[in-house]
């Protein structure tokens, strides 16, 4: 079993500015790329930061109303000189969370949830931008077929790691959801092969009515007298 990686999901043309980058061409490399957001990176293609639509439209947003009222009043002194900002060095959030490309999917949805982005600059060995991967990418495993999924479950799962005979347990697929009937030889098999099925690229959750030929779960411990008697003998 093996997870997708970023590399697999990437998008390794990436729209960048630098930090001298001027408000309005961010906004122009948002409208000509059709993104919502960009790494700002430094000369040896490092990322610094990252420029959102978030970003921008915070300067819009401490505009004075037509009464001549502020409502940026309550902005605090960072967020103010970001709003004021007229170049992405300003303008950026820093410092910029990345991805390596080896990273599986999940590995990268746990930093966007940790971080609370939605995009990651991807990075090689020495800290330069070789790609980004954004929610959207990662949502892409979803997109395999229910036959793919089938497949990678009762070969991978049941058939390579399990060693389970063909045919003892029977893998339907239906949208992603995946439902187990059948016999396993141990009862302590069941949640792993339900831990693992969870784990496969694509599915959506798993339900299972397995049963078992062995229940192997229940450890039989002698009674503490009969281990005293033997002792004294």
């Amino acid at each position: 079993m093996q997870h997708r990686t970023v590399h697999d999901v990437m998008t390794q043309e990436v729209v960048t500015a630098r930090p001298d980058t001027p408000f309005k061409e961010i906004v122009a490399l948002f409208h000509r790329n059709d993104i919502t957001a960009i790494p700002v990176i430094d000369d040896q293609e490092r990322p610094l930061g990252m420029v959102s639509e978030a970003d921008l439209i915070r300067k819009e947003a401490v505009l004075p109303d037509p009464e001549g009222r502020t409502p940026g009043r309550w902005l605090e002194p960072q967020d103010r000189a970001r709003a004021e900002a007229e170049t992405a060095g300003g303008l950026m959030t820093s410092p910029a969370v990345t991805a390596r490309a080896t990273w599986s999917v999940p590995e990268a949805a746990r930093a966007m949830d940790k971080h609370k982005v939605k995009r990651l600059p991807v990075v090689d060995e020495v800290g330069r931008l070789v790609g980004i991967v954004s929610r959207r990418d990662l949502l892409q495993v979803f997109l395999r077929h229910d036959a793919a999924i089938r497949e990678e479950i009762t070969h991978d799962v049941f058939g390579q790691t399990l060693w389970v005979a063909p045919g003892a347990v029977q893998v339907a697929v239906h949208e992603g959801v995946v439902t187990l009937t059948g016999r396993l030889p141990r009862k302590s098999l069941v949640p792993i092969a339900e831990q693992l099925c969870r784990a496969v690229d694509g599915v959506v959750a798993v339900h299972q009515s397995l049963d078992w030929t062995e229940d192997d779960t229940e450890v039989q411990l002698e009674h503490p007298h009969a281990y005293q008697a033997g002792r004294r003998q």
